[in-house]
């Protein structure tokens, strides 16, 4: 910078040149000499810009003993300030610790005084007749037993029933407890409320659905009605009674029964027709109870015919094919076996039903047919004939567990 500066300077006048390097020359520390007279300004040459650049980096100073002391002073100062801060810190630590064991010692006091309050008799012991008596009379408000009970129970640690001078604590932790035990109750209560609420909404759909099945006492019609589907069942019975038959045309019985299977038989799919239709009368709940237990029945009752007559055409089979010739007797005495069968089985479902009693006697079948049909169970129900869903749920359990075992 120096150099540039002396360069670009070299075109004015010795006059000025020469007061301009006097003045340069003091402001850099340098001694004043005399210069000698040059045509050409000296300060333009190299040997005067190496000179005066090496003089100014000699005389830069690099640290001088006032800057020292005013950082050594600037430090002292810095300690003082941390010493200071701490001690503070140390002094309010102090009040604070001396606070809050005052505030203790306030608290003490104020439980003992609560403590007198509370026992009445100074026996040293608060009942529970105490405890509640003292907490009412202090919060102007009825307190139930229940709740007293409860509040003991939490402080009493010893388990005696009393509160002693170190289970007792202040009234406003009494206060804050009783507070939440009443909220915990609201609670409770606000959720049994609803509770009730779903299962009465719950007991009202059940009953709107049981309503839908009939099972209310038979009337006179509901009684004849219920035993004509046994006629399906006798219809496919009647080959195996034909040794019954033979010679018995004349019976009156006998006749009617022809005519009956007459009129079947003339029905093409008579059979299949009868199937499906009871099949789908059963499921109408509006039908009553007994007539769609004997439709099961009588459909379970024709489906066991196909058992023994699969056993004969196997028997013959077996027969034919060994070369055996059975005995004629045995063909007959099986086929008057079943339809005596069948015919014990109608005639008890017939008179039970016409006395308006549930047919539901008759080995495996009636057990089947009480599966399968949907019926209202009167254990689920009040004495006022209104669902109880606790009933329900305690049937469910019940069964589950049968399930299990």
């Amino acid at each position: 910078m120096l150099a540039l500066l002396l360069a670009l300077t070299a075109t004015q006048s010795d006059a000025f040149t020469t007061q301009h390097q006097q003045r340069s020359t003091t402001a850099f520390g340098l001694r004043s000499a005399s210069l000698p007279t040059l045509t050409k300004p000296f300060y333009a040459t190299n040997e005067y810009v190496q000179t005066n650049t090496f003089q100014l980096q000699a005389t830069t100073p690099e640290t001088t003993p006032s800057a020292s002391t005013s950082s050594s002073s600037s430090s002292d100062e810095a300690s003082e300030e941390v010493q200071r801060l701490k001690a503070m810190a140390q002094k309010l630590r102090t009040e604070a610790a001396n606070l809050e064991a005052q505030q203790a010692n306030q608290r003490a006091k104020a439980t003992e005084r609560a403590f007198q309050q509370f026992d009445t008799n100074n026996d040293g012991e608060v009942t529970l007749d105490e405890l509640k008596s003292a907490l009412e009379r202090t919060f102007q408000m009825e307190l139930p037993d229940d709740r007293v009970k409860t509040l003991m129970s939490e402080f009493d640690k010893s388990g005696d029933g009393r509160l002693q001078k170190d289970e007792f604590v202040g009234v406003e932790q009494f206060r804050s407890r009783l507070e939440y035990l009443a909220a915990e109750e609201k609670r409770k209560a606000l959720e049994a409320t609803k509770n009730a609420q779903k299962e009465a909404e719950v007991s009202r759909a059940i009953e709107s659905q049981l309503a839908l099945i009939n099972d209310k006492e038979p009337t006179g019609t509901d009684k004849i009605v219920s035993v004509l589907p046994y006629l399906f069942p006798l219809m496919d019975s009647i080959l195996f009674g034909q040794y019954l038959f033979q010679g018995n045309e004349n019976n009156p019985v006998v006749t009617g029964l022809a005519i009956l299977y007459g009129i079947y038989r003339s029905i093409p799919l008579s059979g299949f027709l009868a199937f499906f239709g009871l099949s789908a009368l059963s499921g109408n709940l509006s039908i009553n109870r007994l007539i769609r237990f004997n439709m099961q029945q009588a459909i379970f009752l024709d489906v066991a015919l196909f058992v023994p007559g699969v056993i004969g055409a196997l028997t013959a089979a077996a027969s034919s094919g060994l070369g055996l010739q059975l005995p004629a007797g045995v063909g007959e005495i099986g086929s008057d076996a079943v339809f005596l069968t069948v015919l014990a089985t109608i005639a008890y479902s017939t008179v039970s039903s016409l006395l308006g009693k549930t047919p539901d006697q008759v080995p495996l079948i009636s057990k089947a047919v009480n599966n399968r049909l949907p019926s209202i169970d009167a254990s689920l129900f009040d004495s006022e004939g209104r669902f109880d869903p606790s009933k329900f749920a305690e049937k469910n359990k019940s069964n589950d567990e049968e399930k299990k075992d």
